[in-house]
């Protein structure tokens, strides 16, 4: 399983010739990837307050296999699939009446901030990796 996001597309996430700006799919895959975060119990509020960690982007890439334009429902899922010492990667699917329209990915990092603002990975805090990965099976 997966988290789910729905998305209706909105005229502004088109481009001059009505169909959704690439751009789009990837604001669409945070969207998802915040739904899994919730789907685990988690925000990126939480994250910060509880161990101090950011999860930022340092790769993402997408597949494009058909449009969507105005008015059309976005389903994206979101699922973990491999685990590393210090980072994760995410694999979304988007469609459209069930429809594949694109597959991307990210790959996050487990990252903290120090008091001089300098930013270094970390190892993944198995209470962080335990929550997503049960929120994949549920």
């Amino acid at each position: 399983m997966s988290a789910r996001s729905e998305n209706l597309i909105a005229w502004g996430d088109c481009d001059a010739a009505g169909i959704v700006y690439y751009p789009r799919y990837f604001h669409y895959m945070d969207i998802a990837f915040r739904a899994l975060l919730r789907k685990a119990g988690l925000t990126q509020h939480i994250l910060t307050e509880r161990f101090g960690a950011h999860v930022p982007i340092i790769d993402a890439g997408a597949k494009f296999v058909a449009p969507t334009t105005f008015d059309d429902r976005l389903i994206v899922e979101a699922e973990v699939v491999h685990w590393g010492t210090t980072s994760f990667r995410i694999r979304y699917k988007g469609a459209r009446d069930g429809q594949p329209i694109f597959e991307g990915y990210e790959a996050r990092v487990w990252a903290k901030i120090d008091a001089r603002g300098e930013i270094s990975k970390q190892p993944i805090a198995p209470e962080f990796k335990a929550a997503l990965t049960a929120a994949c099976r549920s």
